[in-house]
C-alpha cells in the first residue's frame, strides 16, 4: 500500500478495513508481548507471566483465551502429575513473525531517533 492523497473513499476503506481487523485482534497492551514471548518458544502460564512484565494472572488468562479463540495460540494440556498446561503459537500465529519483527525494528529506530533528538546539541 502506498499513500495516495487522491484515494477515493471506497478505496480508502478497502485499505483501512483489514488494518482495523488486525488491530481488533492484536490491540491492547499485552497481546503483542504475549505473541513475542511465544515466538521465542512454548511456555507454561507462569513462565509467560514472568516474561511479560507487569501482566496479572487474570489478564494473561483473558488475553490467552482471546488469542486462542482467534486461532493464534494453542493450549495443550499434558497428562502428567500434576497436570501441566503449555501454550504455543499455531502456524497461523507464527505467520505474524514478519509483522512483529517489523514493529520491533521500527520501535528500535523510533527510540534511537527520539533519544538522539532529546540530546542537547
Amino acid at each position: 500500500m502506498t499513500l495516495n492523497h487522491t484515494m477515493s473513499n471506497p478505496e480508502c476503506r478497502r485499505h483501512l478495513l483489514p488494518i482495523r481487523d488486525a488491530l481488533d485482534i492484536l490491540s491492547g497492551k499485552w497481546k503483542l508481548q504475549i505473541l513475542v514471548s511465544l515466538l521465542l518458544g512454548n511456555k507454561r502460564f507462569r513462565e509467560m507471566q514472568r516474561e511479560v512484565d507487569g501482566i496479572t494472572a487474570r489478564m494473561l488468562s483473558k488475553e490467552l483465551k482471546e488469542l486462542e479463540m482467534n486461532r493464534l495460540v494453542k493450549r495443550t494440556v499434558h497428562d502428567t502429575t500434576p497436570v501441566t498446561v503449555e501454550y504455543s503459537l499455531t502456524d497461523y500465529g507464527r505467520s505474524l513473525q514478519p509483522v512483529l519483527t517489523a514493529l520491533e525494528n521500527w520501535g528500535l529506530e523510533h527510540r534511537r531517533r527520539i533519544l538522539t533528538e532529546a540530546l542537547p546539541v
